[in-house]
């Protein structure tokens, strides 16, 4: 009875102690983030320090180096960037009210032909001033409860802040002991398994790391890509939109899809006519030939090995269970996921619960002695 309750006992004390590791990661998510992020930066950092180590120089020295570089890259990135984004942001600014006018005087009419519905009455300015004297109590209440959401979300952006200031110090702690952190986490490791560990954190650590190197190319390019294609199409918020589906290029068909909406919208609001969308579309479409047949071939290929499906999914389920933090680590945890399913499924492809207590058949000995097939049972019979 001990022997068979020992591996259950095993397993309970593993889930416990997920379970747990679990719960703290949700209740200390708002905390955690720039050190999960500044982690990320480490550990994509830290095989430039080794390859310099290897080459003669001190840990020191290279992890100075390469944060340096790292932290060189972003400025000018921003430098560069933030201008664009701000004339952008200022033009979006400017425009809304010509995105008003068509919404009220092209969208809800379309919308009222097809449907019946009467919605121009609805949004009329004078019935919402009406509604809001009809009901003042209670849009006092309600102007009370944004009031308070105001006041949380600036502490929240004072949070956001310090989070942005703490990324670069962690971020060069992380780059200086991660060789140190390792061997520690490595030492926690029951020596019975440690063997298989190493083997699956080794697999683990090139799978994800080749997929989030890649992953960031083909964002950065495909931004690009997109920004130029609009800016050529001649919208005026094309840079803006091209950097939006960029970004978002991350999960499967949502940056293309949400560039899309976005640079149709613009096309129609800004020139009114079907050539300019269908030269927005043309953008899409030649930036996702380039993404499937040259980008990610080439830049991530079949690093991860999950389906579009399972990516969503992984995205949203972490978002939904840890916020922020959830989305960050939704593709890392889920690659060492598909790393760990892999091995399960080799375990069990070897267990005898799969091959049974019958011994196979192995046809090819068959074959080389000339017999067409194997022995049945009712040859017994003949």
């Amino acid at each position: 009875m001990d022997t068979l309750l020992s591996p259950l006992a095993r397993r309970m004390q593993w889930a416990v102690i997920i379970a747990i590791a679990a719960l703290l990661i949700w209740l200390l998510a708002p905390i955690l983030t720039p050190f999960v992020f500044a982690a990320m930066l480490g550990w994509l950092g830290d095989p430039t320090v080794d390859r310099l180590q290897r080459r003669g120089w001190s840990r020191q020295t290279a992890v100075v180096l390469v944060f340096s570089t790292m932290a060189f890259v972003l400025l000018m990135s921003l430098l560069l960037l933030l201008p664009l984004i701000e004339r952008q942001i200022i033009t979006l600014i400017e425009t809304l009210p010509t995105y008003r006018d068509w919404f009220v005087g092209t969208v809800l009419p379309w919308i009222q032909r097809r449907t019946g519905l009467d919605l121009l009455t609805w949004l009329d300015p004078d019935r919402i001033f009406q509604l809001v004297q009809e009901h003042w109590e209670r849009a006092g209440g309600i102007a009370a409860t944004v009031l308070g959401y105001i006041s949380a979300s600036g502490f929240a952006l004072l949070a956001m802040f310090a989070n942005i200031v703490l990324v670069p110090f962690l971020t060069f702690y992380f780059l200086r002991d991660w060789d140190v952190l390792k061997e520690r986490v490595a030492a926690l490791v029951p020596r019975d398994h440690i063997d298989t560990v190493t083997r699956l954190a080794k697999e683990s650590d090139q799978v994800l790391g080749a997929f989030l190197r890649g992953q960031f190319s083909v964002m950065l390019v495909l931004g690009v890509l997109y920004a130029i294609g609009l800016y050529a199409v001649g919208l005026d918020l094309g840079l803006l939109i091209g950097f939006i589906a960029g970004l978002v290029s991350f999960v499967p068909y949502l940056g293309p899809a949400i560039g899309m909406v976005l640079g149709v919208i613009a096309a129609l609001v800004q020139y009114g006519d079907w050539v300019h969308v269908a030269m927005v579309l043309g953008v899409f479409g030649l930036g996702q030939v380039i993404e499937s047949y040259f980008l990610t071939p080439r830049l991530v290929g079949d690093k991860i090995g999950l389906h579009p499906v399972a990516v969503i999914f992984a995205i949203m389920a972490g978002g939904q269970l840890f916020g922020f933090l959830g989305v960050l680590l939704a593709l890392p945890v889920a690659a060492v996921a598909n790393v760990l399913l892999r091995y399960a499924h080799e375990r069990y492809t070897h267990s005898r619960l799969y091959a049974g207590e019958r011994p196979g058949i192995d046809l090819d000995e068959y074959v080389d002695a000339g017999i067409d097939r194997p022995p049945s049972p009712d040859d017994d019979h003949v």
